[in-house]
C-alpha cells in the first residue's frame, strides 16, 4: 500500500512492504505471532465487553499478580468497566474469543499506569509484546508523556521484557517494582514505523 491514500483497506497479512495510509492507527494493527498465526490487535469495543470478561474468567491462579484480575466473575465485570470508563483499552482476538487485553488509567494522567494479560494458551508467542508496542504507540498518539507500570519482583521475564523496551526503574519495594518509559524514549518512534519501514 502506498502513504498517497489511495486505498483505506489492507488486502492481505503480508504487509512487509506496506508504508501506510492516513487511515492507519498509530501501529499496525496486522501481525503474524511467533507460530505464524496471524492475529488483529485493535481498540476495545463495547461489543467485546462480555469476551473480554470470560477471558479473565478463564484466566489461571499463575496469571493473577498484585491482586488483578480479580477472582469472582462480578468482580471481573465491576474492574473492566472502571477500565473503560477511565481509561482506553486494546485487545487481541482469536476467531470469537478475546486472547489478550491491555488497559491505560486514568486517561486523564500525562504518565498513566498500563496492565496487561493474555491469556494463558498464547503465552511465548510474542503476542505481550505486540500488544505492549500498541499501548506504547497509542499512548504517543493520545498525547501522554509517558507510561508507568507495577510489576513483581519475582516476575523476572516481564522485567527483562519492560527493560529491554526502555521502561526504567522508579522505585522498588519488598514485593514490587515500579517502572517508567517516557515517551521520548527511541522506541516510542519506531514501534510507529510503518511495517515497510522496519527492519526485518
Amino acid at each position: 500500500m502506498s502513504g498517497t491514500g489511495n486505498s483505506a483497506a489492507c488486502t492481505g497479512w503480508d504487509n512487509s512492504s506496506c508504508e501506510g495510509t492516513q487511515y492507519c492507527p498509530p501501529r499496525c494493527p496486522r501481525f503474524v505471532d511467533n507460530e505464524g498465526v496471524p492475529r488483529i490487535a485493535r481498540r476495545f469495543e463495547s461489543a467485546d465487553f462480555d469476551a473480554v470478561v470470560d477471558m479473565y474468567d478463564d484466566l489461571d491462579s499463575f496469571s493473577r499478580t498484585q491482586g488483578i484480575p480479580p477472582t469472582t466473575r462480578p468482580q471481573i465485570e465491576r474492574w473492566i468497566s472502571s477500565l473503560v470508563e477511565n481509561g482506553w483499552n486494546l485487545v487481541i482476538e482469536d476467531d470469537n474469543r478475546i486472547i489478550g487485553h491491555a488497559a491505560v488509567v486514568p486517561a486523564s494522567s500525562s504518565a498513566p499506569e498500563l496492565v496487561i494479560f493474555l491469556h494463558q494458551s498464547v503465552r511465548n508467542r510474542g503476542i505481550g509484546s505486540e500488544l505492549l508496542k500498541h499501548l506504547i504507540a497509542h499512548a504517543d498518539d493520545q498525547g501522554h508523556d509517558g507510561l508507568t507500570l507495577n510489576v513483581s519482583c519475582g516476575n523476572s521475564r516481564a522485567i527483562t521484557v519492560y527493560e529491554n523496551i526502555g521502561f526504567d526503574e522508579l522505585e522498588r519495594t519488598r514485593t514490587d517494582i515500579e517502572m517508567e518509559l517516557s515517551m521520548d524514549e527511541p522506541i516510542v518512534d519506531r514501534v510507529q514505523l510503518f511495517p515497510a519501514q522496519r527492519d526485518g
